[in-house]
């Protein structure tokens, strides 16, 4: 066969020779047998001979350069077999080889054509030349650049479906190469391939490249080595394109042959330190990928490396360091275990904090992902540091780390769902770290269950801080607002509906629908401010209101009843299927249904709560009383909740191990009305068998437990006893007082009187004088028998300070009872225990307490007073008010801290009159250094809250704002107090004097420092201008309790003059003060002609001191007192801008209108005193200038009157009519006692006219009776107002005759806000018993003011105003247009009066034009011995109705009318 094979060859060859010019067909046919022939010869030397034609043939016809595709392969093959066969000595030169090579590589070219029909005959040639390493004869004869174009062939041609013989042949043929020869262009081609993978080539020149690199890692070593050495230490030097793909190159590498890069990787070092940040990134992304092969052990194996690498973390270039957060992951992941994996997450750890937020928010990332990764084994700390970032000052932070820790909470819940772990704080911490959580829909997986939920909730409501309840609750109650209005909507639209049809046969139908237009506008205003975009959602809601699709609002309406989660899930989905995704304002009706929507709690959350308290299932009494507070937290918000869970709460109500039981009893207080739990009576008024039956169970709380589970029994049989809640307490209150008699659990009995009285006042004083004697004999007239050796700290008083303690609240809140109930007794002997409790610790009687329980009644004496502020501050005379600022100075820090606190939560919630921050001052150096931080804290916070409302205020026109809204005006009290201080200096010291003045310069500096309040002021118009008018008001004044101490006040105003421009280094000028400074008349009074006389020329009296003593003292104030750095808040905000502080200034300053009636110049005011039963009580109605100039006149649309505030000493009120009603009739509009005042101007002798008023007993003038200008109006009482005077009427008489509250200004108990609402009562309905009020903001509602909890402004008694009318020269009444209720007393404030009236102008005919032409003020000094001065404001044009209105209601309400404003900013 053999020989036969070489015979046929040569003879192929020999014809071939022979032709000429062989055709295409002949070529073919011969090439194809002597291909087939050769491929039957072996490799022999002998063979030579016969394969020499053939051979010389291809080269005699160039059929190695023949461009025919057949002829090629045919030729190709043919000498494929012959260089095998002659091996190793081819029948062919150099040249005729390097043809024949270059052949080769062209059909290697064509390989990746799998479908080729020459396919197997071009890989046979590969393979035979793989095998025979034809590659060496390349070598031998210098083929290098085809050898490079070769490796590059193969690359190119390499595919993942080639079979494996091909990709053996390639590597066979690549590795012999370079196994015998390595050069740098072979080392570019292999590396280029080597990055391919991943840039969109296919995988397959990647590959090859690696099993080149593995199989010739020791050749091409030093080349690589020098490379990439080269490129880390010179890159510059490098020519080499690839010198840009190092690192990547170094990775690849590493992967595959890491031996080979043992001298190149701790180079990378030098990357890590180099100045170029962006080497610095590519060696960070290196390193990190390199530690993150999990097999190689990088970590351990190049230690120095990786601590280098750690420092990157906190590289200088923000970009490095979130390089290196990158690589955190995957690096922890391969190398969880050992130390390493420690430092990582430290690393990491310390990112959280980093001063950049694109840092911060790769910190957080890598943190989740960490934790999602494994979230049991990973550190419990590390979610906690990246849940702090939800409070991250960036919005992109904060963003980013909720969108990360939701999914963690999710992963974390679903695992707990699955039982695969156990819920833990470290991951129930992350809703309470933002509110915001609450509010997403996807807080928890969907397919989690509601019983889950509820035990995610107890769990991380374990959690809440007090700041976090608060918030909480501002959320539900928001939804809850909204809830409540979009209900009232609906049912104003469905009457508006009902309108349109009856609109023509009514008479005021047009009226009617724009009242009901005017409703639902406010209810969208409303509804809107739970939306981001308030004034678009306002628009969206007027769009919904034009549809006319009934089906939404139905749905709607659904939502808002279905409070079970489920059912209401569905209901909304189905309300969105049917509007469907194109529908306008199917975005706005999506969020609108989830409003509505109970997805936050639901019953079925209440129900889960309570079972989960009832089985105690975890035994973790933590989480009980979790459980507890939560479900308080709920039901206070929306209390119908609970209903359906009724039984299960009794049963769980008086269960004896349950935790917080008072609480329990709290919640069914707040769901009472709203649940099936009810008191029921038969016919007799018998107790009978009720639904539920639980009032036994609540009296014995009352009765038996302790005193927080009375406080909340008796209000939870308040709200249980509905129509019957008379009989119920008087049953109570006859039970309480038998136990009192009984001395049994006295502490729990005092505490549930004293609640009782709170909710039924008539209860209570049905056995006022029982029990109040009881208490005066049995707990404050007893000699103490168990007081305490000593005090410290920590010691409480003994049991018999305790029970006068309880007895002394019991008895305040006697006279602060809900609903605005009346309280006819009189508190004046209440007031005088209190102030003996002040000044000495006890009773009179008294003698036997220790120091200890002094100080802790002085304490108790001090918070009753705080708290009869809100409602009695007209009748704390100036005594008691100096005592009770006067416990911030006693002697216990323990007592000090107790009463400030109370003072500073009262102020905050505006409970009380402003006056009584003067406490903050007087706490003292002399007390701990906390307790004086925290006093200067406190104030901080007094200043800037008040004067931002003041602002607020004053810029409004309507709300009437005054200098005294200002807290720069408790100056005028705190010089009060200063100067009847029993230890006022008597010598000239400067020490001496600047240590009792300390308060007033701590107080000063406060005012005129910025940034102590955080940059809310602009204290250097305001503050320093006010304060100045305020020292120079007093100095022109006399002290009206005791004229001795005028010199005193004297003293202090210049001590203050003093201190003011000392502190004034910004040079601003005192000229701009206020016109006019009020002084309260329970204080200050106007001084003396004598005093008038010595006033120079400025205006200002002599100084008590000498410049130089003045000059000496200021910087001894300023050596022994200075602000702590720490109370020091930083500067939060910059101040307003100027054009705005020009705006306030001149609403602040100038109080006065340019066109105000004149005033005496001889500064004394005529005044009459009046008689009342003997007695004789008089009460200066003052006006003192304070000599500044006014820059510019007030707008005219700005209120002219000028105010006169009074206050009257409640001592001699108390010496002269003990039989008065102890709470005044009082009028509407009026300011509260810290704000009573008395108008400070200059008068002229010359300016000075009176005219004599008579006013009657009923505060009304005879419609009859006329005066001329020159002549005294006389009225008497009527006989009916006479009548009526003996029995004062009561919330409930003016409630039964409901008109009598038209017109009136009362204050509206809303149970959702938890606050006050001001508003006035427009009309009455008699058929349904309901009257129509009208709020400030502008909404109306129809209201049943028996059911709801209310309050006059005038607290608790209704004041008659008077409408005058100018005519003929004189006065006249005038009916009102509604009918106006008042309440008289036997003694009224206005019986047998003479009022001086102080008008202005030099002449008659002045005065006439006045009050023809100009808006005006007529001042009245009234005499009345009663609680007050009476203020008659005449404001209007000829013919224009006025009004009179007392002065106390003023004095009262200033305060709660700024809690009111405040509260309906909030709300609307």
């Amino acid at each position: 066969m053999a020989d036969d094979a070489a015979k046929l060859v040569a003879d192929i060859g020999g014809r071939l020779h022979q032709q000429a010019r062989p055709t295409k067909d002949f070529l073919i046919k011969s090439l194809r047998q002597a291909a087939s022939a050769l491929l039957e010869l072996e490799q022999k030397a002998s063979l030579e001979p016969a394969i020499k034609p053939l051979s010389a043939s291809f080269v005699k016809h160039g059929l190695l350069q023949n461009k025919d595709k057949d002829v090629k392969l045919l030729v190709a093959i043919c000498c494929s077999e012959i260089i095998r066969v002659m091996a190793p000595e081819p029948p062919f030169d150099d040249k005729e080889l390097r043809e024949i090579f270059e052949l080769f590589v062209s059909m290697f070219a064509e390989i990746s054509n799998t479908t080729s029909p020459y396919f197997s005959r071009r890989v046979k040639i590969l393979e035979t030349f793989a095998k025979y390493n034809f590659c060496m004869l390349m070598l031998d004869i210098d083929c290098n650049a085809l050898v490079l174009e070769m490796f590059k062939t193969f690359f190119s041609v390499s595919r993942e479906h080639h079979q494996q013989s091909v990709v053996k042949a390639i590597l066979s043929i690549m590795t012999v190469i370079l196994k015998e020869k390595v050069s740098q262009p072979l080392l570019d081609v292999i590396l280029q391939n080597l990055l391919k993978e991943g840039k969109g080539a296919t995988a397959s020149p990647s590959r090859i490249a690696v099993s080149v690199i593995q199989n010739c890692a020791e050749e091409l070593e030093p080349f690589v080595c020098g490379f990439l050495t080269s490129c880390i230490l010179d890159r510059d030097a490098v020519v080499n394109d690839l010198k840009e793909f190092y690192h990547e190159i170094i990775f690849e590498i590493f992967q595959c042959a890491p031996q080979m890069l043992l001298a190149v990787i701790p180079n990378l070092t030098q990357e890590l330190l180099t100045d170029q940040v962006d080497v610095r990134i590519k060696a960070v992304n290196l390193i990190g990928k390199l530690f993150s092969l999990p097999e190689h052990h990088v970590v351990q194996e190049y230690r120095q490396l990786f601590v280098e690498f750690l420092k990157r973390f906190s590289d200088k270039s923000t970009e490095v360091r979130v390089s290196a957060l990158q690589c955190a992951k995957p690096c922890y992941m391969a190398n969880s275990s050992g130390t390493e994996a420690l430092e990582i997450l430290n690393a990491v750890e310390g990112r959280l904090l980093d001063f950049d937020d694109r840092v911060r928010v790769q910190a957080v990332t890598v943190v989740c992902d960490l934790v999602k990764s494994n979230l049991k084994l990973l550190q419990p700390e590390l979610i906690s540091r990246a849940t702090e970032r939800l409070r991250d000052k960036k919005i992109s932070v904060r963003k980013k780390a909720l969108q990360k820790l939701l999914e963690v909470y999710r992963d974390y819940c679903s695992k707990c769902a699955e039982s695969y772990m156990a819920i833990t704080d470290h991951f129930e911490q992350i809703p309470p770290q933002n509110m915001e959580l609450v509010l997403v829909e996807d807080l928890f997986p969907a397919t989690l269950s509601v019983e889950e939920r509820t035990r995610h909730w107890i769990s991380f409501f374990l959690l809440f801080t007090p700041l976090h309840a608060k918030a909480l609750n501002s959320i539900l109650s928001q939804k809850r607002r909204l809830q409540t209005e979009m209900q009232i909507y609906l049912t104003l639209r469905k009457k508006e509906k009902g309108l349109i049809l009856g609109v023509l046969l009514c008479e005021d139908g047009e009226n009617v629908a724009e009242e009901m237009q005017k409703r639902i506008q406010a209810s969208f205003v409303k509804m809107s401010a739970s939306f981001p975009d308030s004034s678009k959602a306002e628009e969206c809601f007027h769009k919904l209101n034009q549809m006319k699709d009934n089906s939404i609002f139905k749905a709607l309406a659904q939502l808002l009843d279905e409070v079970t989660l489920t059912s209401a899930e569905i209901t909304r989905d189905k309300f969105l299927k049917v509007i469907g995704e194109r529908h306008p304002h199917f975005e706005f009706l999506q969020s609108l249904s989830k409003k509505c929507l109970f997805n936050i709690f639901s019953s079925d959350h209440v129900r889960y709560i309570l079972e989960h308290i009832s089985s105690n299932r975890v035994g973790d009494k933590h989480l009980e009383v979790s459980a507890v507070d939560l479900l308080l937290v709920i039901i206070s918000i929306f209390p119908s909740l609970l209903k359906g869970s009724e039984k299960l709460f009794q049963m769980l109500l008086f269960k004896e191990d349950i935790p917080c039981q008072e609480k329990l009893i709290q919640v069914l207080a707040k769901a009472g009305p709203h649940i099936s739990i009810k008191l029921s009576f038969n016919v007799s008024g018998v107790l009978a068998k009720v639904m539920i039956d639980i009032y036994p169970s609540l009296e014995r709380i009352c009765l038996e437990g302790n005193r927080a589970q009375s406080k909340f029994a008796v209000s939870a049989i308040a709200a249980l006893a509905g129509t019957s809640e008379q009989f119920v307490f008087s049953e109570l209150c006859k039970a309480l007082v038998d136990s009192l008699h009984g001395g049994q659990n006295i502490p729990t009995v005092l505490q549930s009187l004293g609640c009782m009285a709170q909710h039924s006042l008539s209860a209570f004083e049905a056995r006022d004088k029982e029990i109040t004697s009881f208490i005066n004999e049995t707990y404050f007239q007893v000699e103490p028998l168990d007081y305490l050796a000593s005090f410290d700290e920590t010691s409480e008083c003994s049991s018999s300070c305790k029970l006068k303690i309880y007895a002394l609240k019991a008895l305040v809140k006697s006279f602060l009872p809900h609903r605005g109930a009346h309280v006819k007794r009189q508190i004046h002997d209440l007031l005088n225990m209190i102030s003996e409790m002040l000044q000495k610790g006890n009773i009179s009687y008294d003698t036997g307490s220790c120091e200890n329980d002094k100080a802790h009644v002085r304490l108790a004496a001090g918070k009753s007073v705080l708290r009869l502020a809100g409602r009695w501050d007209l009748h704390i005379s100036p005594h008691i008010f100096r005592s009770t600022i006067l416990v911030a100075k006693d002697s216990s820090p323990l007592i000090r801290r107790l009463f400030l606190d109370k003072t500073h939560k009262l102020l905050k919630e505006h409970a009380i009159p402003s006056r009584y921050a003067c406490a903050f001052v007087l706490a003292g150096p002399d007390c701990p250094k906390d307790l004086q931080e925290d006093s200067l804290k406190y104030m901080a916070e007094f200043i800037k809250e008040y004067h931002k409302e003041a602002q607020v205020r004053q810029a409004s026109v309507m709300q009437g704002g005054t200098i005294t809204d200002y807290p720069a005006y408790m100056v005028v009290f705190l010089i009060h107090v200063l100067a009847h201080d029993t230890n006022f200096p008597t010598c000239h010291d400067e020490e001496i004097f600047a240590q009792f003045c300390s308060p007033l310069f701590l107080t000063l500096q406060v005012l005129v420092n910025a940034s102590f309040v955080d940059g809310a002021m602009d204290l250097d118009n305001d503050a320093i201008s006010c304060v100045f008018g305020i020292f120079r008001a007093i100095k022109r004044a006399e002290d009206a309790v005791d004229a001795q101490k005028t010199l005193n006040l004297h003293i202090l105003a210049d001590i203050g003059i003093s201190i003011l421009k000392a502190l004034n280094t910004s040079g601003i000028s005192m000229s701009n003060t206020p016109d006019k400074i009020l002084l309260p008349s329970s204080l200050y009074r106007i001084s003396s002609a004598k005093k008038s006389e010595e006033v120079n020329s400025t205006g200002l009296t002599g100084s008590t001191f000498d410049d130089h003593f003045l000059m000496r003292l200021v910087p001894v104030f300023k050596s022994n007192l200075s602000l702590p750095s720490t109370a020091l808040p930083k500067r939060g905000r910059k101040c307003q801008d100027s054009s705005h502080l020009d705006a306030i200034k001149s609403k602040t300053l100038n109080l006065a209108s340019s066109r105000e009636v004149a005033s005496s110049t001889n500064g004394t005011i005529m005044d009459k005193g009046s008689s009342l039963h003997g007695n004789t009580h008089k009460a200066v109605m003052q006006e003192i200038s304070t000599g500044g100039s006014r820059k510019r006149p007030v707008s005219p649309t700005v209120h002219r009157s000028v105010r006169l505030h009074d206050e009257c000493c409640i001592d001699s009120i108390h010496k002269i009519d003990k039989g008065t009603n102890s709470e005044p009739s009082l009028g509407k509009g009026q300011l509260s006692s810290s704000c009573g005042s008395a108008t400070v101007r200059p008068l002229t002798e010359s300016q000075i006219s009176t005219k004599k008023i008579v006013l009657p007993h009923t505060a009304s003038l005879k419609a009859n009776g006329t005066a001329k200008e020159s002549s005294s109006i006389t009225t008497k009482p009527s006989k009916s107002s006479r009548s009526k005077s003996k029995d004062p009427c009561s919330l409930v008489e003016i409630v039964k005759d409901g008109e009598v509250l038209i017109g009136q200004r009362i204050k509206l108990w809303s149970p959702i806000d938890k606050c006050f609402y001001s508003v006035t009562v427009d009309g009455f309905n008699s058929q349904n018993n309901t009257h129509k009020v009208a709020y400030d903001n502008g909404a109306v509602e129809a209201l049943c003011l028996a059911s709801e909890k209310w309050e006059t402004i005038s607290h608790g008694s209704l004041s008659k105003t008077v409408k005058l009318a100018h005519k003929s020269n004189g006065f006249h009444t005038q009916k009102q247009s509604s009918k106006m209720a008042y309440c008289s007393t036997e003694t009224s404030p206005l019986s047998g009066l003479e009022e001086t009236v102080v008008a202005d102008g030099d002449e008659a005919s002045q005065q006439q034009e006045n009050f023809q032409n100009k808006e005006r003020k007529i001042s009245i000094d009234s005499t009345n011995p009663g609680p007050g001065n009476i203020l008659l404001c005449v404001k209007g044009k000829h013919g224009q109705k006025v009004s009179v209105d007392t002065l106390e209601s003023e004095l009262v309400n200033m305060n709660e009318i700024a809690v009111v404003r405040r509260s309906q900013r909030r709300k609307t």
